[in-house]
């Protein structure tokens, strides 16, 4: 909020930064690894005196070069450039909080730079001693960056004691620095391998390319038994609303199964093609070892940061940028507090810009508008305005892992009209929860029970047809003339002849609207309606209410309904009703 938003509403601040980070990680952990595979082989292959082994080396540290210097040096700028337009704030946070610590990395990542260069241009003009010496040298720069920044991107899920200290080394060495370390360690040294595939596959001696195939598939297995070992580590370390989002959050649950699905493949793809039959690998193997590799680097670097929610820095500053401590002075008034909204207040004339407003600075950190990460065009398709104004009231509650709203009743009611009004065409305007049929209502305002016993008007209403009911009441001093024709609108006078003629089925009607707000504000942000009653059409009320009182059974992601008993009744009655054809 102390910054401008870049606004991409199509594409997503977030989704950019995974594309870009994903990308630059995968790339980067090899750097690491791949520094030690060099080292380690071209050691190998001097000690054996094996001259073939010595040229594949020199031939794989050139690919390691363009690979790693090239790609993961421009990505690496890219990721400054983007999380200083996305979260201006934590980019902040954490250049105040490492900034010698960030120091220390670039002057390693020089020394990575310079050391790689040396080594491969300099191959066969060192002597054996010193060309190694170059090897490990680059190898410990790369290490030690990967030891600086695992402490800095630690910090954000895990910051421990450094919420009450603010000191530098509780903030680095975090409950979860040594597993993701680890952890870290073992994906760079399978990566190592799964790049030096692409190598040893372009090899034209096929018994030394099933020799080489072989040896550097032992990298990628035994990495990734340690990498799994270091996963379920790291999980332990979690702090326990961590742990709550780890289990709740629908995007964390796709990307374990994408992850599950990416290891099993990766292990399957390594013994086979590599280990068991090295003579089966070339170039497509290398790629869908590769791509295996990705989806499991990018499933863990996903849950990490998803795992974060509702905050990016963890119980420091939310995912939208504002900082925790900042919420309760926000909460009375935010656009006039939030320096860069072209709107600071809410009135009647800009309603709509102010809750676009709102969208901008507290929702689009996370959301798109019509684009393909979190749409918030499809989730709201099915909200109604009192609806999302209920949601927004609760959704910190019901969904942990979304940031409160922040701001006042105004501002809450302008994001829901924004988000039901400007996106969905949807009328903005607030009907009051288990109201009664404006025909009951009517009943009582005009008094009709303080002349006539409420049997007698029901009594005489009986037999007839709407449209006598309702001349009857236009002409009541025909009837009898000591009364007044009834003096409402046509819509009023038909709503009380509705209720005259069945005011238990009116009941039913207001029950049943009144359970439709209810499925409104509790289930369509999450499910789309027609699920919902798809579910219902199967079951009868009992079973319709046991199942809402038990969602966790259905559906682990899910809570089991905590709504009122009135509330609980009326969607109970609403979904019956209309999963068997409707209020009758």
């Amino acid at each position: 909020m102390n910054y401008p938003v870049w606004y991409l509403p199509g594409v997503g601040g977030g989704l950019l930064m995974a594309i870009i980070a994903i990308t630059h990680v995968f790339v980067s952990h090899f750097a690491v690894g791949g520094g030690l595979y060099l080292v380690l082989t071209e050691r190998k292959a001097r000690r054996e005196n094996d001259a073939q082994l010595l040229e594949f080396i020199k031939k794989h540290a050139k690919f390691f070069m363009l690979a790693s210097m090239v790609y993961g040096g421009v990505t690496g700028v890219g990721i400054w450039f983007t999380i200083g337009l996305i979260q201006p704030d934590a980019t902040s946070d954490l250049i105040h909080t490492f900034v010698f610590g960030w120091a220390a990395e670039w002057v390693w990542f020089l020394v990575e730079i310079v050391a790689l260069l040396i080594y491969y241009y300099c191959f066969d003009r060192m002597d054996e001693q010193r060309h190694l010496l170059v090897g490990w040298i680059y190898f410990l720069a790369a290490w030690m960056s990967l030891f600086l920044i695992n402490g800095i991107i630690g910090f954000m899920l895990t910051p421990g004691d450094w919420l009450e200290n603010r000191n530098f080394w509780s903030a680095f060495f975090n409950p979860s620095f040594w597993p993701s370390l680890l952890f870290r360690c073992a994906m760079a040294t399978l990566l190592a391998g799964v790049f030096a595939f692409f190598s040893t596959a372009l090899i034209s001696a096929a018994g030394f390319r099933q020799k080489m195939t072989r040896y550097t598939s032992r990298w990628c297995l035994l990495s990734l038994l340690v990498a799994g070992l270091a996963g379920f580590w790291y999980l332990q370390v979690l702090p326990g609303s961590a742990q709550q989002v780890l289990a709740i959050s629908p995007t964390i649950q796709r990307s374990v199964i994408i992850g599950a699905f990416a290891v099993l493949s990766l292990a399957a793809l390594v013994t086979l093609f590599t280990l068991w039959r090295p003579a089966w690998h070339n170039l497509t193997v290398a790629l869908l070892v590769a791509l295996s590799s990705l989806l499991v680097m990018g499933a863990f670097e996903w849950i990490r940061e998803a795992d974060r929610r509702p905050f990016v820095i963890y119980q420091w500053r939310y995912s939208n940028g504002i900082a925790v401590s900042d919420a309760e002075r926000l909460d009375s008034g935010f656009l006039a507090q939030c320096r860069y909204s072209r709107e600071r207040e809410v009135r009647e004339d800009n309603l709509m810009a102010a809750g676009a407003e709102l969208f901008r600075f507290q929702c689009y950190a996370c959301h798109t508008l019509g684009g393909i990460n979190n749409d918030l065009r499809t989730r709201t398709a099915s909200a109604s305005f009192p609806g999302m104004v209920n949601y927004l009231t609760t959704m910190h509650e019901k969904r942990p892992f979304m940031p409160p709203f922040i701001g006042n009743e105004l501002e809450r009611q302008a994001l829901a009209a924004f988000l039901v009004g400007e996106l969905h065409g949807k009328p903005v305007q607030r009907t009051s929860q288990g109201e009664a049929h404006p025909g009951e209502t009517l009943f009582a305002a005009n008094s009709c029970d303080m002349c006539h016993e409420a049997e007698l008007v029901f009594n005489w209403a009986q037999g007839k047809s709407l449209a006598e009911v309702d001349q009857g009441l236009a002409t009541l001093s025909q009837i009898d003339s000591s009364m007044k024709d009834f003096a409402g609108t046509e819509a009023e006078r038909q709503a009380l002849a509705e209720y005259l003629l069945d005011p238990h089925r009116t009941a039913v009607a207001a029950a049943a609207f009144s359970g439709l707000q209810v499925l409104e504000e509790h289930c369509v942000l999450c499910h789309d309606a027609q699920l919902t009653l798809d579910w219902a059409v199967t079951r009868d009320a009992e079973a319709i209410r046991h199942g809402l009182l038990h969602l966790s059974q259905i559906n682990s992601s899910m809570e089991d309904f905590a709504g009122s008993e009135a509330e609980l009744d009326a969607l109970v009655l609403f979904l019956a009703g209309q999963a068997h054809g409707g209020v009758q």
